[in-house]
């Protein structure tokens, strides 16, 4: 690969580290070439059915759903007033540092013409505090530095009133030592350890752990330093990201199913896979409703409990001790995703995605017609608008009507034009079957790796010691999984990218390293 190549897939960082793959011949030869199931078509499942499926092996992609794509998934639907529709799971921000699932992308996309930039992240606050991310240095540490300067909610006032010593951490976070030193402790007690101003954290770290659909108080502060360490000042990508110009069926996964097609996979879709059963001649029989197929090996790419049902009823698979702790995953509390569309427009101010705290569970708002071009489409034509709301960590047993008004409400609060416009439709999509990462769970989360050597996991759920989370952990282990099962054969896997596996300067390490002593 040329460097001007290796640049652009690496990105602007020029201290994002490369992984190299074991090494081994290019691809499978003929008539050697294994079969390979592939259970779960989100982003897991397709980072490794694309990788085996290019070198060569005869994959077999297993997907319950009737599209691909997984909780980045979306399907048609009607509208009151006769549009088709595509309604999905909510907004997702593709950041600059998710080196290997844009490297995924790059499959059908090269130049990335999907994915349109959004100019600022802003966080609201029901107080009226506003932080941006626009005018936000992206260099370290230049970009936490930056942050304090311009942010109303973390001033250089509350920067001096910090816990120095508790807060070296942040400097130089490690993987996996992060895990081992930080695993035992939840977010925001680590936050109120550090003295962290309480505005700051609503606008800024809360933000984060709400990425991961979970209550600050419960979320392991582990998961809360890597993620400050991939944004703030472990890479040099920035915080701003990208969103994809259609909706995600049309902009990334019917691409990336017929790219799969092209190189001889099978795409099997609307067809769950109940149980595995690894068998005496070395082949895994793969059970669905309707029959047994019989692979070389598997790699399972599930939400989390979809993997605890199937290895459940997988009883020959793996030992006692690797089965308790698939079953001991969690699972995030319930999220909602409200979609409005809307007869009026939305002030031309109003940016494309809005983080917000002390709404009464609101906890961002899209305005996709600012960016999807099918809900742009729609707005021109009717002179309205489409606004998603979302709510994370929705409590156990809550009234969904009630949650789904309140939501309503509150986007009138913070857009109040939105409150004078009529409801043209809604959809409202519930869902719990995100990951959970609570304190103390670090050790027993599943690796990539299983006991029985022809069967991999993949999927942001599954532990893998290198700096990534959310959708790029997800691709990550994806081509993780599929790697291992290559290498078995003598076939090289995928070159991988991530953001520096330790503080970027001596400067932060040497200060970091005070913390640790």
């Amino acid at each position: 690969m040329s460097a001007p190549r290796r640049a652009a897939r690496r990105g602007r960082d020029r201290r994002a580290e490369v992984l190299m793959p074991a090494p081994g011949r290019p691809r499978f030869a003929g008539a050697d070439a294994p079969g390979v199931a592939v259970v779960g078509g989100g982003i897991a499942g397709l980072a490794a059915a694309v990788l085996l499926a290019e070198r060569g092996a005869r994959v077999t992609l297993y997907e319950r759903e009737e599209s691909l794509g997984g909780r980045l998934g979306g399907h048609r639907t009607r509208l009151a007033d006769g549009s088709s529709v595509t309604m999905s799971r909510g907004f997702h921000a593709f950041f600059r540092q998710y080196y290997n699932l844009r490297g995924l992308l790059r499959r059908t996309d090269p130049g990335l013409d999907r994915l349109r930039p959004l100019p600022d992240y802003p966080l609201q606050h029901s107080s009226g505090l506003r932080d941006s991310f626009a005018r936000v240095p992206r260099t370290p540490p230049f970009s936490a530095l930056g942050f304090v300067a311009l942010s109303p909610a973390f001033g250089w006032r509350d920067l001096a009133a910090l816990d120095a010593r508790a807060a070296l951490p942040l400097l130089d976070v490690r993987v996996p030592e992060v895990y081992e030193r930080f695993d035992s402790l939840g977010a925001a007690a680590f936050l109120d350890r550090v003295r962290f101003p309480e505005a700051a954290h609503h606008l800024a770290f809360e933000v984060f752990s709400r990425s991961f659909f979970a209550d600050p108080r419960e979320l392991s502060a582990a998961e809360l330093l890597l993620m400050f360490h991939i944004y703030f000042l472990g890479s040099a990508e920035g915080l701003l990201f990208d969103v994809p110009d259609e909706p995600f069926p049309q902009a990334l996964w019917e691409p990336l199913g017929d790219y799969l097609r092209r190189l001889g996979a099978r795409v099997r879709t609307g067809t769950p896979v109940r149980a595995l059963q690894p068998e005496a001649e070395g082949t895994v029989a793969v059970r669905t409703d309707t029959a047994v197929h019989r692979h070389d090996a598997v790699v399972l790419a599930l939400d989390p409990g979809a993997l605890r049902e199937t290895v459940a009823a997988s009883t020959g698979l793996g030992t006692p001790a690797w089965r308790e702790d698939v079953a001991a995953l969690r699972t995030a509390p319930p999220f909602l995703v409200s979609r409005l569309w809307l007869d009026r427009p939305l002030r031309a101010d109003r940016p494309g995605f809005l983080g917000t705290s002390g709404y009464g569970g609101l906890d961002n708002i899209s305005v996709l017609d600012r960016y999807e071009g099918e809900a742009a489409r729609w707005a021109a034509r009717t002179g309205g608008s489409v606004v998603e709301l979302h709510a994370y960590a929705v409590a156990a047993g809550a009234d969904r009507s009630e949650v789904q008004a309140r939501l309503r409400a509150e986007l009138s609060r913070v857009y109040p034009e939105a409150g004078r416009a009529r409801i043209v439709d809604a959809r409202h999509e519930w869902r719990a079957d995100c990951p959970f990462f609570p304190v103390g769970s670090h050790s027993r989360r599943p690796t990539v790796t299983t006991p029985h050597p022809r069967v991999t996991l993949a999927g942001d759920a599954i532990r893998c010691d290198l700096p990534v989370a959310l959708m790029e952990r997800a691709a990550t282990t994806g081509f993780l999984a599929a790697g291992a099962l290559l290498a078995r054969w003598g076939v090289r896997g995928q070159v991988l990218w991530t953001v520096p596996r330790a503080g970027r300067s001596a400067v932060l390490r040497a200060l970091g390293a005070r913390g640790r002593g």
